[in-house]
């Protein structure tokens, strides 16, 4: 079928670990460690995954952070495995579920679970730029940080980034992402103070008092975790579209491809199609191009390109046309994209009929948007507010990024979606609002100067205007909050 890895990149140089092999629906794949099996399986060719449940609708990757069910799978026997998080290891058996599957009539493996109690001054759940920022101030400080993420590797989105950061040194302006994540996760991992626990879902917060979590492993860890604060920075998912054919392999989220291509090295695909002209859209397009994909054009519904002049100049120095007031219309292939179909649109931004330009495709790339992890802060009973223009639904918080909830803290995407320099800043804020209450009198004076620095500088920035304004709905007083609390 093929290999698909990244030989040669302008930016990166791939390190792949040593060679395992596994078995997928009977046949030896071969794979490298350090890859997620759905990135081995990938690079050899392989675009079909799993089927919805119903069985007739085939599926492939999307998300690639563990997000969707398209890739749900049977791995050694247990169902339901997300094999973009899950790492390839020698041996593996995988096998295409069909449907929903059965419980397994063995279900030793399953029931095979050391229980574990810890006992944490600071839980943070999200390994990515807010909550590792935070992590390593807390840990600086002294202060017991468990972080938690169910990824085989820390640093979040940051991981698959490869522009350099625009803005404040600071805030490691003029770095790469992907070197960002590797300084962050090099600091905390020689700090005694934190721990980072990789492959770990954190599912629920109980009455009791405690955090249910489960760490896969050999055996697994059923961690009961209690903590004094609470920081979630779970981040955000990519949101979807309604077309004709939406669902067929080969139409991802634009940073399910950055996962492939820059984290793994796999060309998602040979000729693609990106649709929405955000920073993330034409980053992912210039990406691609990078990694030798032809871009054959970027569809934007909007009359107005809606990233920075800077990403589109790019985009178009290389020729890569931008069709603003264009939507996707349909797509069309068998057991993957073949082709996709663009339309003009009208006033009401709906398509008008005639005007449609066809592409010869095997990707498409959906950048229209994300959506915040708000699932577990919603679960512990955290006040909420609907902003589409943050993308979604918003956790209610202090200026100092304390939710509704008592010592519970909010930052990153999850806090609505902005850019990650906004989630280092919230990592910090948060962080320091936690070592006032543990008494840590320096604390307030940069805290302080950190919100003076976000408010009344970053956010005057043209760029991030929308962005603030989505923010200052969601952020209350003090006072408001305590009545809010009751």
């Amino acid at each position: 079928m093929g290999d698909y890895r990244i030989i040669e990149h302008p930016i990166i140089d791939f390190k792949r670990g040593r060679k395992v092999s596994f078995t997928y629906n009977g046949k030896r794949v071969e794979a490298y460690e350090g890859e997620s099996i759905l990135a081995g399986l990938y690079a050899a060719g392989f675009r079909v995954f799993a089927t919805s449940p119903q069985g007739d609708r085939l599926r492939g990757a999307f998300c690639m952070i563990g997000r969707c069910s398209s890739c749900l799978s049977r791995v050694n026997g247990i169902p339901n495995t997300r094999i973009c998080i899950e790492p390839v290891r020698d041996g593996l058996i995988v096998e295409t579920q069909k449907g929903l599957p059965d419980i397994p009539k063995d279900s030793r493996e399953i029931v095979d679970v050391v229980e574990e109690i810890k006992d944490v001054d600071v839980l943070i759940i999200g390994a990515g730029p807010a909550g590792s920022k935070a992590a390593e101030i807390l840990g600086g400080y002294g202060l017991r940080v468990l972080v938690a993420t169910d990824h085989f590797k820390a640093g979040g989105q940051l991981v698959k980034q490869t522009h350099k950061f625009f803005g404040d040194t600071t805030y490691y302006g003029g770095v790469r992402g992907f070197k960002i994540a590797e300084k962050l996760v090099s600091n905390l991992s020689r700090n005694p103070n934190v721990e980072i626990s990789t492959r770990t879902f954190v599912y629920g917060c109980f009455k009791e008092g405690f955090f249910g979590a489960e760490k896969i492993g050999d055996p697994s860890l059923h961690l009961l975790i209690r903590a004094k604060y609470v920081i979630v920075a779970s981040g955000a998912s990519e949101k979807s579209l309604l077309f004709e054919n939406n669902d067929l392999p080969g139409i991802m989220g634009a940073g399910g491809a950055q996962t492939l291509m820059n984290e793994y090295g796999v060309k998602p695909g040979e000729d693609a199609l990106v649709i929405g002209s955000g920073n993330v859209g034409l980053i992912v397009a210039y990406q691609l191009l990078q990694a030798g994909v032809r871009v054959h054009g970027i569809a934007e519904v909007l009359r107005e390109i809606g990233g920075w002049f800077v990403h589109a100049a790019k985009i178009r120095r290389h020729g890569v046309p931008i069709f603003t007031g264009h939507t996707i219309v349909r797509a069309e292939g068998g057991d993957r994209v073949e082709k996709a179909v663009i339309s003009q649109v009208g006033k009401d931004l709906k398509p008008l009929p005639g005007t449609e330009k066809e592409f010869n495709v095997d990707l498409v790339l959906l950048a229209v948007g994300l959506q915040p992890n708000y699932s577990l802060l919603s679960q512990m009973g955290a006040l909420m507010k609907y902003l589409p223009e943050a993308g979604g639904l918003i956790p209610l918080r202090t200026r100092y990024m304390e939710t509704s909830i008592r010592n519970v803290f909010v930052a990153g995407d999850l806090s609505g979606i902005e850019e990650a320099t906004t989630a280092f800043i919230e990592g910090e804020i948060a962080a320091y609002t936690i070592l006032e209450r543990e008494g840590f009198a320096k604390a307030v004076e940069e805290r302080d100067r950190i919100l003076n620095y976000l408010w009344n500088e970053y956010r005057q920035s043209p760029v991030v205007q929308r962005s603030k304004e989505a923010k200052l709905k969601v952020t209350v007083s003090e006072e408001e909050m305590k009545r809010l609390r009751g």
